[in-house]
């Protein structure tokens, strides 16, 4: 049986999207898999196995592998996993170990750090050219979540597109879903299912925190409190002294610490959805709002378009007054709310995790018969 192993290092940390791929691609990549060997490299094995049956089928390995640097994880760690299991392709997100044993293959969400460097330190930038340059042209095969990152990695990197597949991001139905459960969750936040708006993401310049907060400024003291979750950068944003210089320190919330299981209730409860991020390789928070049929407004730069579609209102997201704008129409008009709530949830149902696991596995399979 040939085998397989993966990085599934982010699968350690809090909730973000790069985390929810991976755990949510994988684990049917494994259930279409029968044929195939896994071993998934991570600390904390046995939070992965309570997350999905696939983590516990006979033909999976949870090993563990300590928390380390990105140096220590890449130049020793998954390199000595990959000929101690004696693998036939590594798996990685973003970069690949550079002396491996074995196949190589990389998912690169995005190059964000090329196209929008102002929003990326220079060390990680530097980093990044080197290393994600190296990975995706030695790779047996790259991966993206989207055509604008193909495209940027064709582009910056000079690939030949047919070495990249795109393999979409999705929103889990059995997570986010229209309907009234979770009400108690959102409850205990203080917080009143369908009266607070709502934006995700972790809390750095490019998600563009700053020009939500004046845009939402702009409203009437009678709207709805603004829910923003999302782990902070307090190295890059001072997010509280924003809220404060905009006096609205009695209107908008904060939640750092929200888990999986409370996520979907904080979505499924906003009466809508903001997401007005200035750069994106896909962008899930919209599409997992639309799923649990909350109307979003979201940025019309970078993948978000190709994700939201006619689904929902995109606007330049460095413009505070068309957001402001935005939100006062989507918040005053009830037949629009009702549209985009059924337009939403018929949008996200186009993207599927087992479609992209299907083409994972090809992948592989055509690989590993090369090899022959």
């Amino acid at each position: 049986m040939k085998r397989i192993g993966i990085d599934f290092h982010v699968a350690d940390g809090k909730y973000q999207g790069s985390r929810s791929h991976v755990i949510e691609l994988f684990a049917r990549v494994i259930e279409l898999s029968p044929d195939l060997e896994f071993f998934l490299f991570l600390d904390d094995t046995d939070s992965l196995r309570n997350l999905s049956a696939s983590f516990r089928l006979k033909n999976v390995h949870l090993v563990c592998m300590s928390s380390a640097n990105p140096m220590k994880r890449l130049f020793w760690q998954l390199p000595a996993l990959a000929k101690r299991y004696e693998l036939d392709i590594l798996h990685c997100q973003y970069i690949l170990p550079p002396m491996l044993s074995c196949a190589g293959m990389v998912t690169i969400h995005d190059v964000l750090f090329e196209s929008h460097p102002e929003y990326f330190e220079r060390m990680f930038r530097l980093r990044s050219r080197i290393l994600m340059r190296y990975s995706a042209c030695r790779a047996a095969h790259v991966f993206t979540v989207s055509d604008f990152s193909k495209s940027e990695i064709a582009g910056f990197f000079g690939l030949n597109a047919a070495c990249i597949s795109v393999i979409y991001n999705a929103a889990d139905p059995d997570r986010f879903f229209p309907g009234d459960a979770g009400q108690s969750i959102v409850a205990r936040r203080g917080l009143l299912p369908g009266r607070y708006l709502l934006t995700v993401g972790r809390i750095e310049p490019r998600k563009n925190h700053s020009r939500l907060l004046e845009a939402y400024a702009a409203l009437g003291s009678d709207t709805p409190p603004l829910v923003i979750v999302g782990q902070i950068d307090s190295r890059r944003v001072n997010i509280q002294k924003m809220i404060d210089n905009l006096s609205l320190s009695d209107r908008v919330v904060l939640i750092d610490d929200a888990d999986d299981s409370e996520l979907p209730a904080l979505m499924r409860h906003a009466s809508m959805f903001i997401y007005p991020a200035i750069a994106e390789g896909f962008g899930m928070p919209p599409l997992e709002a639309m799923s649990c049929g909350v109307p979003v407004i979201t940025s019309n730069l970078t993948s978000l378009p190709e994700v939201v579609g006619n689904a929902g209102v995109l606007v330049n997201p460095l413009d505070t007054t068309a957001l402001t704008r935005a939100i006062s129409v989507i918040l005053h008009d009830a037949p629009l709310r009702s549209r985009l709530r059924q337009a939403g949830i018929e949008r996200s149902q186009k993207f599927s995790w087992l479609e992209s696991a299907k083409l994972v596995r090809e992948r592989y399979l055509a690989y590993l018969k090369g090899q022959q």
